[in-house]
């Protein structure tokens, strides 16, 4: 047997003001064909799982591109294709391949191509044949097309969001694909549009019990696979919105009505999975009247996973306003801000103008005198168990209010982003992030609460008025009942 395996992933924001280009995967990570051979990163995790569970086998591998870029607004035309086409090209290489595993995103766009995880999907096929067994990783907060369903033998999201099961959905789609290729199973792929567009966070109810529920169907009765497609609610795209997808040991009926099952389950308890978001000043509030702390606050709308460009001073900016002390903000993205910290070094006093450098969703930059605390370089912090890295970072001081800056454009994950600065979060009576979920499964253990507030943003958490201009508006929460 001989495996191929590749990634192509980012993730298209189609209300962001930046671009993906070349630049943002060379910064995210670009690796020819020798990503197990690089240092273990969250992204590169599933190759790693792959390769190791293949080699195990006896099976030869071959492993082609891995490209990486933060998410943000459509991928600029010639740079998707020239990534996809080296892909394809390290397939034609490898030929013949029993199985080729993607590790994807699931919701990238690019300067016309609405699809591009079908479209590279579909031109392995043409490489591969038929009878080689195509298998896709994606993200929840993906679109779920037809090319994809059609062109692929095998499709597993992740189930939790925060995503801290990516090594236990990669082992899932290792076994799926090696016991079709050993004639062991015959999958068979159903989804069904449950028309709900919203942010399902798994670890709380009603979603815990849903995804509880989804994990308990499998192993029984010929079912091999349920997963949720999320969606992401800022992709403009026509399959925008969450999708039941069951996998089934050759029964279409079973899987085709368990899908319709769970998308009706998930309809029935749709006003219930919409988290109160409160305003700036009504969060500010609550933390500070709570008699303990820390509280962590989320900045939802400039989250850098969700394409925002992570510079957004509102939050800070009131925090500064009310005169609140003992808080940290971060991470903000300001490359300019943190040459000019490095220039003046640690220690240093200095005017300095923070964030609100990409338009009106980042809003007005903020001028403070700040002092450099602590500058650090290629520190990491981890997502679940694997690290992602932080670039050169600076701890400042203004006015009582903690800040950490960053050069490379990345959400808040994990507490290791403030405490590997020396932050001492245990003291602090608000700490704020800049993240929209991902941040919970570090975050909540040392929290006396969690706050996800309602910031301004490239990512506004208002589900009903997203301005589409191509996904229609039969979904939940913008129609009370989509399928009346």
């Amino acid at each position: 047997m001989k495996l191929f395996m590749a990634s192509l992933v980012t993730e298209t924001n189609s209300f962001s003001p930046l671009p993906t280009g070349m630049l943002s995967f060379e910064e995210g990570g670009i690796c020819h064909g020798d990503a197990t051979s690089q240092p273990l990163q969250y992204w590169t995790a599933p190759l790693y799982i792959w390769k190791d569970a293949a080699s195990a086998r006896g099976w030869a591998v071959a492993e082609g591109l891995t490209a990486i870029a933060q998410p943000a607004g459509p991928t600029v035309r010639t740079t998707y294709e020239a990534l996809r086409d080296e892909i394809l090209d390290d397939l034609r290489a490898a030929m013949p391949v029993d199985i080729i595993l993607l590790s994807m995103h699931g919701g990238m766009i690019a300067d016309g191509y609405d699809d591009c995880e079908g479209d590279l999907i579909a031109r392995c096929r043409e490489i591969a044949g038929d009878k080689v067994v195509i298998g896709g990783l994606l993200d929840p907060h993906s679109h779920l097309t037809d090319t994809m369903m059609q062109q692929a033998n095998l499709l597993v999201p992740y189930k939790e969001y925060p995503h801290v099961d990516v090594p236990d959905r990669a082992r899932d789609l290792f076994t799926l694909a090696s016991d079709t290729v050993e004639g062991k199973i015959t999958p068979v792929m159903r989804e069904h549009d449950c028309r709900i567009i919203c942010a399902l966070h798994t670890p709380y109810e009603p979603m815990r019990s849903f995804v509880d529920g989804m994990s308990a169907r499998e192993g029984k009765d010929g079912v091999l696979h349920v997963g949720l497609i999320h969606g992401f609610p800022w992709g403009d795209h026509p399959r925008t919105g969450a999708r039941a997808v069951v996998i089934t040991d050759g029964d279409a009926a079973k899987a085709e009505t368990l899908a319709a099952e769970l998308a009706a389950e998930l309809q029935s308890i749709r006003g219930r999975l919409n988290r109160p978001h409160p305003t700036i000043d009504e969060a500010l509030d609550r933390a500070m009247a709570h008699p303990s702390g820390p509280i962590v606050l989320a900045d939802v709308a400039d989250n850098a996973g969700g394409g925002a460009p992570g510079d957004a001073t509102f939050l800070l900016r009131t925090i500064l306003a009310r005169g609140i002390t003992n808080a940290v903000v971060g991470i903000f993205w300001d490359p300019m801000a943190m040459r000019i910290c490095r220039e003046a070094g640690e220690g240093a006093t200095l005017k300095l103008r923070l964030g609100g450098k990409h338009g009106p969703m980042s809003g007005d930059p903020l001028d403070l005198t700040v002092t450099v605390r602590k500058l650090a370089s290629d520190l990491s912090q981890r997502f679940g168990e694997l690290p992602i890295s932080l670039g050169n970072m600076a701890w400042l001081e203004s006015e009582g209010v903690d800040i950490v800056v960053n050069d490379l454009r990345t959400q808040t994950f994990h507490p290791e982003a403030y405490t590997g600065l020396g932050i001492d979060l245990a003291s602090k009576k608000l700490v704020c992030v800049k993240s929209s979920q991902h941040f919970h499964a570090g975050f909540a253990p040392i929290a006396a609460e969690v706050i996800h507030v309602a910031t301004p943003g490239s990512i506004t958490p208002d589900y009903a008025n997203i301005p589409y201009t191509r996904r229609a508006p039969n979904y939940w929460p913008k129609m009370e009942d989509p399928f009346a």
